[in-house]
């Protein structure tokens, strides 16, 4: 089949692999001049999501004050943004968490394979790093981890709670004062280069033949009929507007994989998501003082706040706003960034100080798209030819490369590895219309 892949991020990159892995001709159309220039960017680097950092459950946005949760709300939400965040609150009951994981790890099992097995076949260095510190600061915030912490025994995940002194004695930047409450060491989790990782899975394709990246072309529009499926592309930049005639690419089945510019083309077919922009923050700085610099990538478990050291470079990321869906093409403003900035910075502080030259830092902002649910939006939509894969937030770039094996699967009328409720727990329908 000829299938057109809509986005040149992680999640677009990954989906024509596996489509091409399933026999199918690719055409990725991507509005940036080359791949993994939108969200994928800026990612912070942990490869796949832990009970501990996925963006829902019981310590997500379960404190009012923004310094404590990690993620600024701005004000003058509208109905829509408060039912989201509503539905959002739901989760934090810790059954309701459970459940919703429990939907969520078959993904990130498929996942996991999928990214063993490209790196066995290419031998790809995308600079990974093996092992994972998440630290707690207060007491009641730990005892709120702790339907995460049943979750990893329940699932036989790998891992190690630690107390202060434990983690101090693994990351010797790590502080005793002021006191904090413990920590859960992930030694066999990675972190990695995501925008690196897109860029060489798009050579490889690129080597292997089947796949066509046509890049800074944008898509206006989608059409779908009974027997083919096509997209509209708006004129090069430079080039001059036509008044009549439209370019127009056709394919056996279309994949809106573009982030948050899925949500407008999804809408002009009818299709309205209720996923939300969650506007995120990058600081990479150089390491100030060797002395004090990190080895192990740390995690804020419940500001979900990540410092990865890549060489002589410190990656904090987090720093999240919540918006208003209408706010999502217009400008932060000035006092909002400088505050979410300011939690990265103040992160650093705490967890390794003197590491990080956060006066020198090249900051970086980009929106994902946050499930109400608290998982991606994966599969068939609206009409035969038409496949979605979006919504995965900011946690576990990995996801993507298991969520694209759905979608090769889905598209070659094959049967999924994944269990059947996990599959229907995916379907973008399953918000209604």
């Amino acid at each position: 089949m000829d299938v057109i892949v809509i986005g040149g991020g992680i999640v677009g990159v990954a989906t024509a692999y596996q489509l091409r892995a399933a026999g199918h001709r690719v055409c990725v159309v991507e509005r940036h001049a080359t791949v993994a220039q939108g969200a994928t960017y800026g990612h912070s680097g942990n490869m796949l999501p832990t009970p501990l950092d996925v963006w829902f459950g019981p310590t997500f946005l379960a404190h009012r004050q923004d310094s404590k949760n990690g993620v600024i709300r701005k004000t003058g939400f509208n109905g829509a943004a408060r039912d989201f965040l509503k539905r959002l609150a739901a989760l934090h009951d810790p059954e309701a968490f459970g459940r919703q994981y429990t939907l969520l790890r078959p993904l990130i099992d498929v996942a996991r394979e999928s990214l063993a097995d490209i790196e066995a076949r290419f031998g790809l260095e995308f600079e990974q790093t093996t092992g994972q510190l998440y630290l707690v600061r207060g007491a009641d915030e730990w005892e709120s981890t702790q339907p995460a912490l049943d979750l990893l025994r329940r699932f036989e995940v790998p891992h190690h709670v630690l107390s202060p002194a434990e983690c101090a004695t693994l990351e010797h930047s790590v502080p005793l004062e002021p006191a904090f409450a413990g920590g859960v060491l992930f030694d066999t989790e990675r972190t990695a280069n995501c925008p690196l990782f897109a860029k060489l899975i798009k050579q490889t394709l690129d080597t292997q033949g089947g796949v066509q990246f046509q890049t800074g072309r944008e898509v206006t529009a989608i059409r779908l009929d009974g027997e083919r499926a096509a997209v509209e592309l708006a004129p090069r930049a430079g080039e001059p507007r036509r008044a009549r005639e439209v370019d127009v690419i056709s394919a056996d089945a279309v994949v809106v994989a573009a982030g948050a510019g899925s949500l407008p083309l999804l809408e002009r077919l009818g299709l309205r998501l209720p996923l939300h922009p969650l506007r995120l923050h990058t600081l990479v700085a150089p390491i100030a003082h060797e002395e004090c610099a990190p080895h192990i990538t740390m995690v804020d478990a419940v500001k979900r706040i990540t410092i990865t050291r890549t060489h002589h470079r410190l990656r904090i990321a987090g720093g999240a706003v919540l918006q208003s869906a209408a706010q999502i093409d217009k400008p932060l403003g000035e006092p909002l960034t400088e505050e979410a900035l300011a939690l990265l910075g103040q992160a650093t502080h705490d967890w390794i100080p003197g590491a990080a030259k956060i006066s020198a830092a090249l900051p970086w902002e980009g929106v994902k798209l946050l499930s109400p649910d608290g998982l991606p939006a994966v599969g068939n939509a609206l009409h035969p030819r038409l496949f979605v894969n979006a919504g995965h937030g900011p946690s576990g770039w990995g996801l993507a490369c298991g969520s694209a094996r759905l979608i090769a699967d889905l598209v070659s009328g094959n049967a999924s590895g994944l269990p059947a409720d996990t599959v229907a727990a995916l379907r973008p329908e399953r918000f209604g219309r």
